[in-house]
């Protein structure tokens, strides 16, 4: 018989994930089998709160033979879950073919502390008396405890007031960066969840020891010089729970028994790097035996509990380590490193240098034209680390600051020391979501452009999705973040990621639904609600839900999507247009007149259209939800605000008020038109692009739309030639500037060499990548039906016309693999290639593509197992495919 298995278990999308603090969690898996057009028909669900297995004195939840297709994201609906608890589970399913698996492997879940009544622990921060709170130095907090025997099992939950970094014996405690996070900390806070039973000695004296510092919580933030946002003390929340064999529990706490002091960190912030002397460093500060008779007290400090929430998202950690490609010597006689690749996180250093040796390392993204050292785009980020040798062998990398950089300028280096590029390698730091997406094709510079998209997504997905990683900014942009989620979606596993940015939106959101524009909410009380901007309320929530089939995310967030669309309706004396207020309209639209950042198209016009696109994702939301009376009141006010669109855009005879390209994609993209309107509004559209010989004039609002447009309207040949474009303004100009990233400019570097200008120029600032989606969904035709999200049915539809002789792209979904590839050959010829998961069903498109030209694995299409449907339907073949995978030939020349 044939193999049949619930395998890669899940639950809340993680791999036995502990300290989770979500109530009902939820459980996936996929099916592995080697037959085709599998479909599983029944599932039974078993969670023991015992390791010793599954009897049923153990059991929780129990389901039964379930009769359901769902694998993905199934409530837990047992017994209430406790504090602490872990639980197994494992799966079986009963499939189509008429087969039962066997038991899975079993996988487990922990939860973490679920209320402020599970902490004991007090706040604590140094005795102000004796270290200044306001200090630069990072402080060092420590205490010693005694163990039993027969440790079974022991976890630490932490948080704090700026960032913090544990040990324990001596020994770092996880792997996680830039802990707790970065949250609406008014309102949200994250704790972190650590197993380190193997890091106690048993029976013995342990020492757990903590680092503070300030972090996003009290360092500098914005280009304003503003401190202390959120607070002005950092502080420490810590427990430990011991369980030992013999079924009782041990606690150590954060209290003010602890003792404080400072160490070798001199100063620590994000935007400015680093002070580290080696020379003040407190050799074995965490262990039992450091003697801290000359350290100080500690305080306890009142600040609320009632804001905890365990960890969301994926941790932030050290996901690649990269070695320098070269060393400069820069023409002003700078000693500079390049590591090759613009990349955010670090520096390590390993070096034998004398005691007292201070070395300089500053950061930046490029070289001048000249080819020196150039850092005016960083406005007042220093991101410089200064380190003081202790003499001897010695490694060392910053512990609280991150930078955006490429290159390394390098200071203070002896000149009579040979200096060896082998000492120094560039660690990259962001939220370590799951790659899951890839594409490839014929063209070299279109491969290096999802490259750097790629690249840019890493840099900038540190804990939030950032506008850029090296400037005094580094902020949770919302209008950055929704043009680019759905290729976000594509290229790494970002439901977490977003479903914890979403919660801090919506704690962020202001009572009128007015959105902030960037989230967490730290610019002024006057820096909300521009249109494209606050979009991101119901933009991203859909998004997660189209790529994961994630329902969770809608009902979390309904209430927030729902005032957004209320907020824009309540604007100006027409509710049906949105015709007032601040927006940051066509955001370096290159329409723009001389010297202004905002493009050409009309900002009315804008905000209209997102307002007509929020309402309709809001409609579509509500439905999904079954709340049909919101649904029915939401769909009268959408056909409303299209009517008062075409009164106040459109022309009698069907031509648009504005004369952009931003302006007529927009329109298009949201449906806002139809028949001879559409078609237009497309033909013109297509004119703008060929009259400017394929090129873009489109700023952040319409360059994530316009090639889909062009595309879908009878145009993709003037999209291929404007994405294969390679002089300025174009996507791949930058790769022949040497960009390894997505630029904010699309002349941040001009073809003199000269830069755009100081004030606002980030050479990794990813909203242009959004393209990426593009070359996805609609060059490789990987897609998904909305009918059924989460790619439970798959669209494939190949566009062998994209000007390439081959493209391919391949997505994990919570299903499973799924790709989708061509190659043509001579005369028109054509070769496909899917791959279905086991569990969901496609439907493939195959323009010019004929029933009597075709073959499938080698054989016709009846004879083929897993076709499910075919047919020949206005000039392109649709085939049904079930679970498998599938070489697809086309003798014929295709045509389109």
């Amino acid at each position: 018989m044939t193999l049949l298995q619930a395998t890669h278990l899940r639950c809340e999308y993680q791999h036995n994930p502990i300290g989770l603090g979500v109530t009902t969690p939820r459980l996936s898996w996929q099916l592995h089998s080697d037959d085709v057009h599998v479909i599983q028909l029944a599932y039974q669900i078993q969670v023991s709160c015992s390791l010793e297995g599954f009897d049923e004195t153990k059991l929780v939840w129990d389901t039964g033979r379930i009769e359901s297709d769902q694998s993905v994201l199934m409530e837990y609906g047992g017994q209430p879950l406790q504090p602490r608890g872990r639980y197994y589970y494992q799966i079986k399913v009963w499939d189509n073919k008429g087969r039962e698996s066997d038991w899975s492997e079993a996988a487990y879940w922990e939860m973490g502390l679920l209320s402020p009544a599970d902490w004991t622990a007090a706040w604590i921060t140094p005795d102000s008396n004796a270290i200044d709170a306001q200090a630069e130095p990072i402080f060092l907090l420590r205490t010693t405890f005694n163990t039993s025997e027969s440790i079974s099992r022991a976890t630490i939950y932490a948080t704090s007031l700026g960032l913090y970094e544990l040990e324990l014996n001596g020994q770092r405690v996880g792997n996680w960066q830039f802990t707790p996070g970065w949250t609406s900390y008014k309102n949200r806070l994250q704790v972190q969840a650590y197993d380190v039973t193997k890091q106690l000695l048993a029976g013995e004296n342990n020492a757990i020891g903590a680092a503070l510092a300030n972090g996003w919580y009290k360092g500098d933030l914005a280009w304003n010089n503003q401190k202390s946002i959120y607070g002005d003390t950092r502080a420490l929340l810590l427990q430990l729970h011991i369980d030992y064999a013999d079924g009782t529990t041990e606690v150590v706490r954060s209290d003010s028994s602890w003792r404080a002091s400072t160490g070798p960190i001199l100063m620590s912030e994000l935007y400015h790097g680093e002070t580290y002397d080696a020379r003040l460093e407190k050799t074995d500060w965490a262990t039992a035996a450091f003697n801290d008779q000359d350290w100080s007290s500690v305080n306890e400090l009142p600040h609320s509990k009632d804001i905890l929430i365990m960890q969301e998202n994926e941790p932030v950690r050290i996901t690649e380590k990269l070695k320098p490609i070269e060393l400069i010597k820069t023409p002003s006689g700078e000693t500079v490193i390049d590591m090759g690749q613009n990349m955010v996180g670090r520096l390590h250093l390993q070096v034998d240098l004398p005691a007292g040796t201070t070395l300089t390392l500053q950061h930046a993204e490029v070289l001048d034209r000249e080819g020196n050292f150039y850092i005016g785009n960083l406005r007042k980020a220093k991101q410089t680390v200064h380190y003081v040798c202790k003499g001897g062998g010695e490694a060392y990398e910053p512990h609280f600051s991150f930078q955006g950089f490429r290159y390394v300028k390098l200071e203070g280096w002896p000149e009579d020391v040979t200096l060896d590029l082998n000492l120094f390698t560039g660690h990259v730091i962001h939220s370590d979501m799951e790659p899951s997406g890839t594409f490839e094709c014929s063209n070299p510079l279109l491969n290096k452009l999802q490259q750097n998209i790629t690249w840019g997504q890493r840099g900038n997905f540190l804990d939030v999705p950032t506008d850029c990683p090296q400037r005094d900014e580094r902020l949770g942009w919302t209008g950055d973040a929704q043009v680019f989620i759905r290729t976000a979606a594509f290229n790494y596993d970002v439901a977490p990621f977003f479903t914890k940015w979403l919660r801090d939106l919506k704690a962020d959101q202001r009572s009128d639904g007015g959105v902030p524009f960037v989230i967490p909410h730290v610019l002024d009380e006057g820096s909300y609600s521009s249109a494209a901007w606050g979009d991101a309320a119901v933009i991203c929530p859909w998004v997660v839900y189209l790529s994961y089939g994630d329902k969770r995310v809608l009902e979390e967030q309904y209430d927030s999507m729902k005032a957004w669309v209320e907020y824009m309706r309540q604007q100006g004396e027409n509710e049906h247009l949105w015709n007032t207020g601040f927006h940051f309209g066509d955001w370096l639209g290159l329409d723009a007149k001389e010297g202004d950042y905002v493009g050409a198209t009309p900002r009315d016009l804008i905000a209209t259209c997102f307002y007509a696109y929020s309402t309709k994702l809001f409609v579509r939301t509500a439905e999904v939800l079954g709340r049909t009376e919101d649904a029915m009141s939401y769909r009268e006010l959408y056909e409303q605000i299209i009517t008062a669109f075409e009164q106040e855009f459109v022309t009698a005879n069907g031509r648009l008020a504005a004369h952009t390209q931003t302006a007529h994609v927009l329109p298009l993209m949201f449906d806002l038109v139809e028949g001879p309107v559409r078609e237009r509004m497309a033909k013109t559209l297509a004119e703008y692009v060929t009259e400017q010989k394929f090129h873009l004039t489109t700023g952040f609002v319409g360059t994530p739309y316009l090639c889909h447009v062009l595309s879908e309207n009878g145009y993709h040949d003037v999209a291929v030639k404007l994405v294969q474009q390679e002089d300025y303004p174009s996507w791949l100009y930058s790769i022949h500037q040497g960009a390894t990233t997505i630029w904010e400019h699309w002349d941040g570097i001009k073809a003199d060499g000269t830069f755009w200008s100081d004030d606002m120029n980030s050479y990794n600032h990813y909203a242009y990548g959004s393209i990426g989606e593009w070359l996805y969904r609609v060059v490789a035709g990987l897609d998904l039906d909305e009918a059924q999200p989460g790619y439970k049915h798959i669209v494939f539809r190949p566009r062998t016309d994209s000007g390439l002789s081959y493209a391919k792209a391949s997505y994990k979904s919570a299903y499973g693999l799924i790709r989708s590839e061509w190659s043509t050959g001579e005369e028109g010829a054509a070769t496909y290639e899917f791959e279905v998961p086991a569990n969901t069903t496609a439907e493939v498109n195959l323009p010019g593509v004929s029933l009597a030209v075709i073959s499938i694995n080698g054989s016709t299409i009846g004879q083929t197992p897993g076709v499910l449907a075919s047919q020949e339907q206005d000039g392109k073949l649709v085939l049904t495919l079930g679970s498998g995978i599938y070489y697809v030939h086309a003798a014929a020349k295709v045509t389109v």
